[in-house]
């Protein structure tokens, strides 16, 4: 099983590059002026844009939450490490790849 503080670690890692996403996004998905000369093709593809920025900035508010609350509730939970669904181990590196699912590749 994975060491809990080296989770935590990567955690915080994941955390902060979610975090520097969410500006991008955020800055990404700011409003189109309707007073930007760049046309009419431009204007709707600039406001295809805003709309594929603002799903990702919402993925990644999601994941950031999730991440978030297992952060903090890593150690009070005697059944970390176990997929909620079934119960049985989630592997490791799944665990790394993904802290903020709380089930094995069967279940989710």
């Amino acid at each position: 099983m994975i060491d809990k503080e080296e989770l935590k670690d990567k955690l915080r890692e994941q955390i902060a590059r979610t975090e520097e996403k969410i500006k991008g996004y955020e800055s990404m998905s700011a409003p189109v002026s309707p007073d930007d000369a760049i046309g009419r093709v431009s204007r709707m593809d600039a406001i295809n844009n805003k709309s594929v920025a603002e799903a990702a900035l919402r993925q990644a508010k999601d994941k950031l939450s999730r991440m978030k609350h297992m952060l903090a509730t890593i150690d009070d939970d005697p059944n970390f490490g176990s997929c909620k669904r079934c119960g049985k181990p989630i592997p490791p590196l799944r665990i790394i790849l993904m802290p903020e699912s709380p089930y094995c590749v069967r279940c989710a």
